[in-house]
């Protein structure tokens, strides 16, 4: 016989598949949070406003020789029983007595464990809501309040991570850090104007592509740039001195 006689053929791992839908610019931690879970990511659709990710993970395999010993042993038992409840079913003096049966529930057959394994049911996480000046108060205080302070620390410590969404406009571009594509981009609240504010924090996208990174959506102009008005659904940051910064998720232009 040969090695290749003597080895086990390989065993077909059968996957189980799952579809999950997230907003764009959220991919990182959806797909981080289903990978601790032990699911792969097979494959990454991209949409306007949504992504469409495909996990897969091995099928859980069934463990039959732990279901064959259990098996064995619960029907030793029910043997064992009947046997002792019939050695120990007439009277002590040895008269003759109605005879004795084993009690119905020592002998009944029992239940075999199930054999099948359980389908994991999987749930998709709930779509992520943005907040707005219309459904939220905080923000709506935020985007009419002082540009910074402990009103503007609060509102970035409470909603760490969360999604916004405002209409707003480039108050300021300019290149990080000396790169020719990647910019630091204020955005301020409301429609651009060089006399007065609208009040609110100076936003910051830093360090963005404004090909990929702004995630631009509807119809776009071939040049943005100060004075452009905008509209934003972007991620809670930090403060950075008297910035407030934000992770773009989908920009348009106004």
């Amino acid at each position: 016989m040969t090695d290749a006689d003597a080895r086990p053929e390989a065993e077909t791992v059968k996957y189980e598949t799952r579809n999950v839908q997230t907003v764009r610019g959220t991919e990182k931690l959806m797909i981080s949070k289903w990978e601790k879970d032990g699911w792969e990511l097979v494959t990454q659709n991209a949409g306007k406003l949504r992504t469409e990710l495909v996990f897969r993970r091995p099928k859980p395999k069934v463990q039959w020789k732990l279901f064959a010993i259990i098996g064995g042993v619960l029907v030793v038992l029910g043997i064992f029983i009947g046997i002792m409840a019939a050695i120990t079913g007439g009277d002590k003096d040895g008269d003759a007595g109605p005879a004795s049966t084993p009690s119905a529930e020592a002998v009944a057959p029992r239940d075999e464990p199930s054999t099948k394994p359980e389908e994991p049911v999987a749930t998709a996480p709930a779509e992520e809501t943005p907040l707005t000046a219309e459904n939220n108060a905080d923000l709506a205080a935020l985007l009419t309040g002082p540009q910074d302070g402990p009103t503007v620390e609060a509102f970035a410590t409470q909603y760490s991570g969360q999604l916004i969404e405002f209409d707003g406009s480039i108050g300021a571009m300019n290149k990080h850090e000396g790169y020719t594509t990647r910019y630091d981009i204020m955005i301020v609240n409301g429609d651009y104007s060089e006399t007065h504010s609208n009040g609110g924090p100076s936003f910051q996208f830093r360090d963005v592509n404004i090909t990929n990174d702004l995630h631009l959506t509807g119809d776009v102009p071939d040049t943005i740039g100060v004075g452009t008005n905008v509209h934003v659904i972007a991620r809670v940051g930090s403060i950075d001195g008297q910035l407030f910064l934000l992770e773009p998720v989908q920009t348009s232009v106004r």
